[in-house]
């Protein structure tokens, strides 16, 4: 459970500034930074606030209690109520979405803060955790390492800074927050940054047998994803070219390099057995990862927040293309259209496709850290700037070599389609790459008999020669004796 909680007091104090100037009467926003369960500690970067929705509406607003005239004195005075919050729960949780993707390795979206006076905050326990529960649902693809959530209440009547921690371990209620210690000091100034290029090579069969669940390409990534997430668990780390032990504390400056020794790979054919394969989805690529360690956490928590961020920047490329492809679902589809087969039936497929997933690049955020965000092959660095500004609340980079593109190739997905994968030779058709080389190492057993026979009547003739030329041999060295 989180007790302590040191906030960066450069990024709070300027949030605090600009709230006070703006005379907005409340505001809600996201909470970003890390905590650690085992230090009982938290680390706030920064605050977001969530912008308008679609309809420019804010996402939080205050609203007056009735007045209550039954009640009225002797002196013909009325009891007036304390105002409460309403927020846009949905829309909080949506922007927590999508900011969670743009989060590398380690840095979250840890909980939301509100700028509300103390009477209306006390009013609206109830709005105020569940919004928090929400935020933790969408902001998380992978198992929660913690189930502590914060609250960071900013009051301008009286002026301080409360922090809470909301446990989601438990139902939600008023009396899940419990208080925590906070203060301000210097966290983005100790962190150290590990990164990391991840090689992967997803090589999914879909038997004959599986699952009604597993028949489109979208659910059998996602399933292929997860599982290649507990293969990663066990692998090794070299950091710095050396195998290190992960439970030692890297008190070494600078950025370092991060490589990962997965254990001996298991066939994943072999997941099959002797079943037939209905087809073969194929994920390939690379993955440039980052994360952020502070001096106090040990080495091993810099490397489980790279595994995990590996696996959910796939997750996160997989639910972009799937939203895009899904959009237009609401008619029959065209295996023709582009990026539309992930939603199909495996086993309908025709003919093998392929497409290039979005590219990650990486942003500049707050000190040395960055942030990113993915790009597909049609867009350029204008719509990275446009969600720098609309989701993280951040000013874009002027200079276009600030951003880093380090993955060059995009990953791609194949999808072989399930006559040239259960059937291969019964089309006259150019075969995939992995079935031609197939063919060419296997031979039916006619072919196999006519070698043998080509083989045997090779050896007889061979040893036929070799039988004449030694008579003839012998016949002439007789001759030449008698010549002599």
């Amino acid at each position: 459970m989180v007790k302590a909680v040191v906030g960066e007091e450069t990024q709070l104090k300027l949030l605090e500034d600009r709230l006070i100037h703006s005379g907005l009467p409340s505001q809600v926003g996201l909470v970003i930074g890390k905590l650690n369960s085992d230090l009982d500690r938290g680390f706030v970067f920064d605050l977001i606030p969530t912008p308008p929705n679609d309809a420019g509406e804010p996402a939080c607003s205050l609203i007056e209690a009735a007045r209550d005239d039954k009640n009225k004195g002797s002196k013909g005075k009325s009891q007036v109520g304390s105002s409460s919050l309403f927020i846009d729960k949905d829309w909080v949780a949506e922007h927590a979405r999508q900011v969670s993707r743009m989060l590398l390795g380690g840095i979250k979206v840890v909980g939301i803060y509100v700028w509300t006076s103390e009477s209306s905050f006390k009013n609206s326990t109830l709005t105020l955790c569940q919004t928090v529960k929400g935020v933790a649902e969408a902001s998380t693809l992978l198992k929660l390492d913690s189930d502590d959530r914060l609250l960071i209440h900013i009051s301008y009547s009286p002026r301080r800074w409360i922090c809470r921690n909301c446990s989601l371990a438990s139902n939600i209620t008023s009396s899940s927050l419990r208080p925590c210690d906070f203060k301000l000091g210097r966290v983005l100034s100790s962190l150290q940054t590990f990164q990391c290029t991840y090689n992967f090579d997803l090589r999914l069969p879909v038997c004959c047998e599986t699952g009604s669940n597993l028949r489109k390409p979208v659910d059998i990534l996602r399933h292929g994803i997860s599982s290649h997430a507990k293969e990663l668990q066990s692998a090794k780390a070299i950091v710095d070219g050396n195998l290190v032990s992960e439970e030692d504390l890297y008190a070494s400056d600078g950025s370092h390099k991060v490589e990962f020794l997965l254990p001996f790979m298991k066939e994943s054919f072999l997941a099959c057995g002797n079943k037939e394969i209905d087809g073969l989805v194929v994920f390939s690529g690379s993955v440039c990862s980052f994360a952020y360690l502070n001096s106090k956490e040990p080495l091993s928590q810099a490397l489980l927040n790279i595994k995990e961020d590996i696996i959910m920047s796939l997750q996160s490329r997989l639910d972009i293309m799937s939203d895009e492809s899904g959009d237009d679902l609401s008619g029959e589809i065209d295996e023709s259209m582009e990026q539309h087969f992930l939603h199909l039936d495996l086993k309908s497929l025709r003919k093998q496709r392929s497409l290039s997933f979005p590219r990650r690049v990486f942003v500049p955020w707050l000190a040395d850290s960055y942030i990113c965000d993915y790009l597909q092959s049609s867009e350029t660095v204008e719509v990275l700037k446009e969600h720098c500004v609309e989701l993280m609340s951040m000013e874009a980079p002027t200079d276009a070599s600030l951003i880093l593109e380090p993955e060059i190739v995009a990953p791609t997905l194949w999808a072989n389609s399930f006559s040239e994968v259960a059937i291969p030779f019964s089309s006259s058709k150019s075969s995939p790459p992995i079935e031609k080389r197939n063919k060419e190492l296997v031979l039916d057993e006619e072919s196999l008999k006519k070698h043998a026979k080509s083989a045997d009547f090779s050896i007889i003739a061979a040893v036929f020669v070799l039988f004449a030329a030694i008579i003839v041999g012998f016949f002439l060295f007789i001759k030449s004796s008698y010549t002599q």
